[in-house]
């Protein structure tokens, strides 16, 4: 089993739509893949699979993940699915967070998979100290996440820093929303500038993976809650298999 934790130093850069999208694409390549969400204050990968309204089960074995269907070749746990009520905030310090993360690692039952994708929070706090403890003798691998914006590419640099500092290996980073695709006639216009991503791959000496444009399109399906049954008709699918084809 590969490991693989989505990084970023920056919040609002699309973590968790990377995420999906790569699990997404690794799925439509034939791998068994699990995700693993432990953006605990704020976890979104329920909403992005279509499956708000569902609950992790529990077995002899440990907690079942929620399967996006009956062929159970894409599994997720999240704390949203442990919610009562999925409005609540969830108001923990650290200690808790750690709990919370160490239980996730050894109480899930993934079964037999290729990949396990891990979306994070922002930053560089409890949460990544955890899985990064609780995942050493596994050797986990990173993707970072950024948007061409200097402001993102700030705080990205200090998440390769965190890399190198806990001995993680950066497999390369995506550059996320690099220009705006119109609906209609397709053309791609850079609104939030381009390259910015790319030219940080180069300083920092880790491999380029890509860029993705936004999709307005891309807000609407997951509001509907089709983004997994549409997901490989759309322009983006193309540009991830292209990224994927970069990792396996």
């Amino acid at each position: 089993m590969k490991i693989l934790l989505v990084l970023s130093g920056k919040g609002g850069v699309g973590k968790s739509t990377c995420t999906t999208e790569l699990a997404l694409t690794l799925r439509k390549r034939g791998f068994r893949v699990g995700v693993l969400d432990i953006d605990l204050t704020g976890p979104s990968l329920p909403e992005m699979f279509g499956l708000k309204d569902k609950q992790v089960h529990q077995s002899d074995a440990g907690w079942i993940p929620v399967y996006t269907d009956e062929t159970q070749t894409l599994g997720i746990i999240s704390l949203g699915f442990l919610l009562q009520n999925k409005d609540d905030a969830v108001i923990w310090r650290g200690p808790k967070k750690q709990a919370m993360i160490k239980q996730f690692i050894t109480d899930v039952n993934w079964g037999n998979i290729d990949y396990l994708l891990i979306d994070t929070p922002p930053g560089t706090s409890d949460e990544h100290i955890s899985i990064v403890e609780s995942l050493g003798q596994f050797h986990p691998d990173s993707i970072i996440i950024t948007t061409p914006q200097q402001v993102s590419l700030n705080d990205v640099r200090k998440e390769i820093s965190f890399c190198r500092k806990v001995g993680l290996n950066i497999l390369g980073l995506i550059e996320n929303m690099s220009g705006f695709v119109c609906p209609h006639c397709k053309e791609c216009t850079n609104i939030f500038s381009t390259g910015g991503g790319e030219q940080l791959a180069q300083n920092c000496a880790i491999p380029f993976l890509g860029r993705v444009p936004i999709d307005p399109q891309l807000t609407t399906l997951i509001e509907m809650s089709k983004f997994p049954e549409t997901f490989q008709k759309s322009q983006l699918a193309e540009i991830f298999d292209d990224i994927v084809t970069k990792l396996v």
